[in-house]
């Protein structure tokens, strides 16, 4: 009886140096490698045991992960600027098999970022650096996603963004730009400004017409009979101011009149 409980210790104690577990994360896939070959579909999330002498647990990271770079990228016009540039993506899980069977656990370096950098310098290109500065970063951005997820995404990668953080110019171009910039915003300057100044000017052509209008008017409601009946409305007034005053008139035309008795 003691011999079966000796064995059966002997046993547990055999099996438990024989097994070793590992323990895949969220966000991570297992692939169980076993005397060098791949076994078996990817391993999800959870506590696996394996033969260490003769198996191992490769893990592969799944979530999305940010590469940053610091870039030379030539332009269109033939300049090399210096760009910070990310690079967003992720494993997909069910390709994790594949991805390690065809570039190994260093698949980031070997197919990932080396083909990252070749497309931002193919697309940069494409562009002058005063679009890549200012205008059209984002259609850099999506232009080099694009490209990219058409090369890796068949090996099991997706591309969930390109990020173009920062650009350095040299500092000639920045002020070549800067200038270009300011001459711009006082041309736009003038052009409001001589806007300004039409509607002025339409403004006082308007008010000179109305002007005009309104002499005209005047003129034709002056005749001689209203003439006269201000003459003689004007003469009673001037007869009861208590001022002393010479009248010359006619009777017709307009009067003359003064106030200096001494002349």
């Amino acid at each position: 009886m003691k011999n079966s409980k000796i064995t059966i210790g002997i046993a547990i104690v055999c099996c438990g140096l024989l097994q070793q577990c590992a323990i895949i994360r969220p966000g991570e896939i297992g692939i169980k490698q076993t005397l060098g070959k791949i076994k078996g579909n990817p391993l999800e999330q959870g506590v696996k045991w394996y033969n260490p002498f003769v198996s191992r647990i490769v893990r592969i990271n799944v979530r999305t992960v940010e590469c940053f770079n610091t870039l030379p990228l030539p332009t269109k016009e033939g300049l090399s600027v210096t760009t910070e540039i990310s690079l967003l993506y992720h494993v997909k899980p069910e390709s994790a098999n594949n991805v390690y069977l065809k570039f190994g656990s260093n698949y980031q370096e070997v197919i990932v970022l080396s083909n990252f950098r070749a497309t931002a310098r193919e697309i940069s290109a494409r562009f002058f650096a005063k679009e890549l500065y200012s205008t059209e970063r984002d259609k850099v951005e999506k232009a080099i996603a694009d490209e990219l997820s058409s090369d890796i995404n068949q090996y099991g990668f997706v591309v969930d963004a390109v990020l173009l953080k920062d650009i350095l110019l040299p500092p000639q171009l920045v002020q070549a730009i800067q200038d270009k910039v300011n001459a711009e915003q006082s041309s736009l300057k003038m052009e409001f400004v001589i806007a300004q100044q039409k509607k002025e000017a339409e403004r006082r052509i308007i008010e000179a017409e109305g002007v005009k209008k309104a002499q005209e008017i005047i003129n034709e409601s002056l005749t001689d009979k209203l003439l006269q009946y201000n003459n003689i409305e004007m003469l009673k007034s001037l007869s009861n101011s208590p001022n002393s005053k010479i009248i010359i008139t006619d009777g017709k035309s307009t009067p003359f009149f003064t106030n200096d008795l001494k002349n």
